[in-house]
């Protein structure tokens, strides 16, 4: 029966790891990336986007502040179902799954900054 070199398999080991951590990392900055653009896109009229500033709309939440008021994976249905207010000033819209998962990996990047 063969030997394993007991350091290769470690070292080949350790770097299969980092490599699958920084793989998965790239992919979350981009779903953020794409969450971030899909709110500057639709949102930021009203909200303020960023980690700081005023939403232009008041009575707008920041979405930085929106961790606070809902779990934000409780916002999943919500976006999924047509976002629906009682106030005329936010528009109706709906959106696809990974336009979904994307804004609330935003909204997470956004509460992991505060």
């Amino acid at each position: 029966m063969p030997r394993i070199n007991a350091a290769y398999f470690h070292s080949t080991a350790a770097g299969g790891v980092a490599f699958l951590v920084t793989a998965a990392l790239q992919a979350q900055k981009a779903s953020d990336e794409r969450g971030r653009v899909f709110a500057e896109t639709n949102c930021a009229r009203c909200h303020a986007i960023g980690t700081t500033g005023d939403s232009p709309l008041a009575k707008a939440p920041p979405f930085r502040t929106l961790h606070k008021r809902y779990p934000v994976e409780n916002l999943e249905e919500a976006f999924a179902e047509g976002i629906r207010t009682a106030h005329p000033e936010m528009p109706q819209f709906e959106m696809d799954p990974d336009q979904i998962n994307d804004l609330l990996a935003y909204l997470k990047f956004l509460e992991r900054t505060d």
